[in-house]
């Protein structure tokens, strides 16, 4: 196989994000260290290669038509319709239990869904991006069912600002999660606090390898993760 695969302050509007699913919905930012090496480990038998040369293609061009294009929100109808394609190729080489590899751990840029609102909620739909620059939006997945989705942001293109669900990841079946999150914390500024209640969002694993993770929700919304290396990434 060729991978293995196991989402504002007190003056402020507050629009309820809904966070890398079709619900409103959490990633902690060190993952359980592991080599992550040609191999993806199943946890009830052999390893398994996960460096097949046309997953590798797939990989590169799917990377190429997400990345740059704020998350999906630059792209046009038809250009939403290649990228699925090319994730619907990829989830091809996907293993049989992908919940169940440990590359799952780590941090995650999430670099396109094809609702680009869905990452964000209020804060990235047509009105919200008028007032919030969007500068990254993170998933950690730190082992064994910790999850974290933070956005970064900046006000009117100068107060620095992130909004970040903390939440407890639970295994439905061979490919399918679910993630509790707490009430969403907000940073303006100074200002710092808690608002709302606890949501949750179900997520398809569809491919994963050591440079992407492929989702789906359960509303049907395709989100593409790259693992992040350090630093910011421009989505």
């Amino acid at each position: 196989m060729a991978a293995c695969s196991l989402t504002l302050s007190s003056s402020l509007p507050q629009p309820k994000p809904s966070f890398f699913g079709s619900k409103p919905s959490h990633l902690s930012l060190h993952s359980t260290s592991f080599a992550l090496k040609s191999q993806c480990f199943r946890v009830s038998s052999s390893s398994v290669s996960i460096s097949s040369r046309p997953a590798d293609d797939l990989v590169a061009s799917l990377l190429s038509k997400v990345i740059k294009t704020d998350g999906g929100v630059s792209l046009t109808t038809k250009q939403h319709q290649d990228v699925a394609q090319v994730a619907n190729e990829l989830n091809k080489y996907c293993v049989d239990e992908p919940v169940k590899c440990p590359l799952i751990f780590g941090d995650w840029d999430v670099v396109y869904c094809s609702n680009p609102t869905s990452p964000g909620g209020g804060y990235r739909s047509a009105l919200g991006r008028l007032f919030f620059k969007t500068k990254d939006m993170v998933q950690a997945v730190e082992a064994p069912d910790s999850v974290r989705n933070k956005v970064s942001f900046s006000v009117f293109g100068f107060l620095e600002g992130e909004v970040s669900l903390k939440g407890k990841l639970k295994v439905l079946d061979h490919q399918w999660i679910q993630v509790i999150f707490q009430p969403p914390e907000l940073r303006v500024g100074a200002m710092d606090f808690q608002y709302g209640g606890e949501s949750e969002v179900k997520l398809q694993i569809t491919y994963i390898d050591e440079k992407i993770r492929l989702g789906k929700g359960s509303r049907g919304s395709l989100f593409v993760f790259r693992r992040r290396h350090g630093g910011s990434t421009n989505v």
